[in-house]
């Protein structure tokens, strides 16, 4: 066997490398420590640094998404894989913002890497050792500069110093790199806003102040996602920074100063600015818009603020008045004058976008609980039923889109309403609905027909019996006469038939009435 098959079979046995870019090797069985052996390193422990913390922040961090490469300085003797982990409790810690030197463009004049940083991530997920200049700390990070300062007042040589429960490794090591970069806000710019608010945070606990400005500026100038805004709510929920314009300007952006008062003003000129919208195509999109901020259920409920009653009212009043006076033009009753760009539109086009209003904020009372009045207020539109019986089927069927909905809201438990509303509704608008029920059908307009007969009859079994016969009655004369033109209440017809017979009431009892 050759000499070259030899050193195949066996490869020489490679000595571990032990990487350092400060061109100092780190202390190992290869290269022996330079501190003598009466001069014990000095290690903080998890107690010494808890007792720092209490005044200074905690060194723990949060996780971010990417891994961090080394800029050079950095010298990992152990890296781990870096994985998610949840945002750790941390105590409030006041941050006084003042700049630090700045370290020095050469190498050589950093000073000799006497110090070892240990880093203990949480829940044994690993360690990180870096060898760093004592003089870089010093001049940088507050924390490490009293630790620093503490060992030398006991011994001299190699500094360990021990972070325990880092939550992310790469955050915790990125920062510490920062320290040797002159220019930070470019260095951020690579790693965008939602891990430059894990690196103010790390920041922040050691109070590394260079690099706390460099990212409240570049975080104040940067837009953020709804993610970064609520991670970084977060933060400011937990660390309080001093009185500093870019922290205002930061907050003024989280929070608004503005009273409840005014925000139901905003949310009143919100709906204001839809019902009198002109064009159909922006109406479109702005409804879906302002219902979904003023829902209950939205994503946005707790900036959200209760609307108030009478200003929503104020405007279905107005929104009725509008009604009142379009349908007195198509009856020629009362003529008005067309104004501005509404003159350009057909009649039936105008008194069908306020309808589409009307229709638009009964689902905002809907949601809020406060259709009841609503319902009082359609009810008692005696001139609007006075002008339903003069106008053409055309034009007066489009009050019955409203009554439609209010009844589809009843009948389905949407809406809670005293029995004396509900059998107000119903002596107003039931008959009028039968007359109009046939156009209903042909121009629904998003309405769904079957929902809407079953929940008229599911409307009028709320009634006391009495009430219900005479309803009842009015229905099956116009259902016999016109069939399919008159919606479809047999099944409510015959469970009412049952309770009144099985209650011993005599049905034709009412009839003389």
């Amino acid at each position: 066997m050759s000499r070259h098959q030899r050193r195949s079979e066996h490869p020489p046995h490679r000595r571990r490398s032990w990487c350092c870019s400060f061109a100092v090797p780190p202390h190992s069985p290869d290269n022996p420590t330079s501190v003598k052996k009466n001069e014990l390193p000095f290690i903080a422990k998890s107690s010494t640094l808890s007792s720092i913390s209490q005044s200074q922040g905690s060194l723990v961090t949060r996780i971010g998404p990417r891994r961090i490469l080394s800029p050079g300085r950095v010298s990992p003797i152990d890296s781990l894989d870096e994985t998610l982990a949840p945002n750790p409790t941390l105590p409030a810690c006041s941050i006084e913002i003042t700049k630090p030197p700045v370290p020095r463009e050469s190498d050589d004049n950093l000073g000799i890497f006497d110090v070892r940083l240990n880093l203990k991530g949480k829940n044994g997920g690993g360690s990180l050792v870096l060898e760093l200049s004592s003089q870089v700390l010093t001049a940088n990070a507050l924390v490490f500069a009293d630790l620093i300062a503490d060992y030398r007042k006991k011994s001299k040589g190699l500094c360990r110093i021990e972070v325990p429960d880092v939550d992310n490794l790469g955050i915790f090591r990125h920062t510490i790199e920062l320290m040797f970069e002159e220019d930070i806000p470019k260095s951020l710019l690579n790693i965008g806003v939602y891990r430059t608010i894990d690196v103010l945070e790390v920041s922040a606990s050691i109070k590394f102040t260079r690099a706390i400005l460099s990212c409240l500026e570049y975080i104040e100038a940067m837009p953020w996602t709804e993610e970064e805004e609520e991670k970084l709510r977060n933060l400011f929920t937990k660390v309080k920074f001093d009185d500093e314009t870019i922290c205002r300007d930061i907050v003024a952006r989280l929070y608004t100063q503005d009273s409840l008062d005014s925000q139901q003003k905003l949310a009143r000129n919100l709906v204001l600015s839809v019902t009198t919208c002109n064009d159909a195509n922006a109406r479109n999109e702005l409804k879906p818009l302002v219902k979904g901020l003023l829902c209950k259920n939205s994503l946005y409920e707790k900036e959200c603020p209760d609307l108030n009653t009478e200003d929503i009212f104020a405007i279905c009043r107005s929104c009725l008045g509008s009604l009142v006076t379009l349908l007195e033009e198509a009856t020629s009753t009362n003529p008005s004058r067309k104004l501005g760009k509404e003159k350009d539109k057909p009649l039936i086009e105008r008194i069908s976008n306020q309808v589409d209003n009307m229709n638009w904020l009964l689902e905002i009372l809907l949601d809020h609980q406060m259709a009841e009045g609503l319902v009082d207020m359609w009810t008692h539109q005696v001139k609007l039923l006075h002008l339903h019986k003069c106008a053409s089927p055309m034009l007066r069927y489009e009050l019955s889109r409203v009554s439609a909905k209010l009844f589809v809201a009843m009948g389905t438990r949407k809406m809670h309403c005293r029995s004396e509303a509900r059998l107000g509704l119903m002596q107003a608008w039931f008959k009028p609905m039968l007359l109009d029920f046939g156009w209903l059908q042909r121009c629904k307009k998003g309405l769904d027909i079957k929902a809407l007969e079953e929940a008229m009859g599911q409307a009028l079994l709320t009634l006391p019996l009495k009430e219900q016969y005479m309803l009842f009655m009015d229905w099956f004369r116009c259902f016999s006469k016109n069939g399919t033109e008159c919606p479809n209440l047999s099944k409510a017809f015959q469970i009412w038939w049952r309770r009144s017979f099985l209650r011993g009431s005599d049905p034709y009892a009412f009839e003389s009435r």
